[in-house]
């Protein structure tokens, strides 16, 4: 980048966009999504709880758990607990459903604990990291960090991320990721060790899908995280300096989709609502069956 391009008035630099993966990913999904979410404020009603969010939220915290016991009470049972304790109901259309998704749940966390090493100590649980360019400042929590043994004999972080949705992953889910991509840069200069590999482990199927970065291919999803960055930037500024109704739909115009069924606003967008029927907050659940 030319330094030109980095100066604000005055040939003072311009203030680094603060952002999270998470908050790049909803401008590309929809920006009036984004600005309801981010921007507005009071921010509009959310429709009701998702129970696939509450079953995974509960899988997580669990996973979680675990691993911050002690090593040795690090056992099956002390999974199961923590997901029958940490269950979150929210979402579900019967007590009894809600009942056959946590005897789900804790199947899923059953199975995948009974695979893991729980002397294998990770690097970071929950982990915080975040990192900066020339133009952005970013920052995640992973699900886990892992230290693992690199091919070449020496140590390396490697990025994994929990998945309990219903939809099939794939190695491609891994590779194009753009949270697990800087989720990688960030954990590698917080820690100062090499971070390439990234991780879906999707719990349902009892599956990894998982990809090797380069630095070049890090190098890529880093600098189309700063171009979407940009675009929020500006947009953000916009709304910042004023816009009528008519100026709040050309710069965070919908994007209506079958995904508009599942969108906690769907409720106060029109186009949303014409998009796709309105999803059930139980219907995440299937191909498992609900009540």
């Amino acid at each position: 980048m030319r330094r030109e391009e980095q100066l604000g008035l005055d040939g003072m630099p311009s203030r680094l966009y603060a952002c999270t993966p998470t908050r790049l990913s909803t401008w590309l999904s929809c920006p009036r999504l984004y600005r309801m979410s981010y921007l507005d404020r009071p921010a509009p009603r959310k429709g009701p709880p998702w129970a696939h969010n509450s079953l995974g939220a509960s899988v997580h915290n669990a996973l979680a758990g675990w691993w911050r016991l002690p090593q040795a009470q690090r056992t099956v049972p002390a999974a199961s607990g923590l997901l029958e304790r940490g269950w979150i109901s929210e979402g579900f259309a019967s007590d009894a459903q809600s009942a056959g998704a946590r005897d789900r749940a804790r199947g899923m966390v059953e199975e995948y604990v009974a695979a893991l090493d729980p002397a294998d100590e990770p690097a970071g649980v929950e982990r915080t990291v975040g990192a900066r360019t020339d133009r952005i400042t970013f920052s995640g929590r992973i699900d886990r960090l892992d230290d693992r043994r690199s091919a070449n004999g020496g140590r390396e972080l490697v990025v994994v991320d929990y998945k309990t949705g219903r939809r099939p992953l794939s190695t491609d889910d891994a590779r194009s990721s753009l949270p697990l991509a800087l989720y990688a840069v960030a954990a590698g200069r917080v820690l100062r060790r090499p971070c390439h590999r990234v991780e879906l482990h999707h719990l349902p199927t009892e599956t990894v899908h998982a990809w090797e970065h380069t630095p070049a291919t890090l190098d890529r999803h880093l600098g189309r995280a700063e171009d979407i960055a940009a675009e929020c930037a500006a947009a953000d500024q916009r709304y910042r300096d004023g816009l009528t109704p008519a100026g709040q739909d050309e710069v965070f115009p919908p994007s209506p989709g079958p995904g508009c069924g599942w969108c906690d606003f769907r409720a106060v967008c029109p186009e949303g609502s014409a998009a796709t029927p309105a999803r059930r907050p139980w219907d995440g659940l299937e191909p498992f069956p609900a009540d």
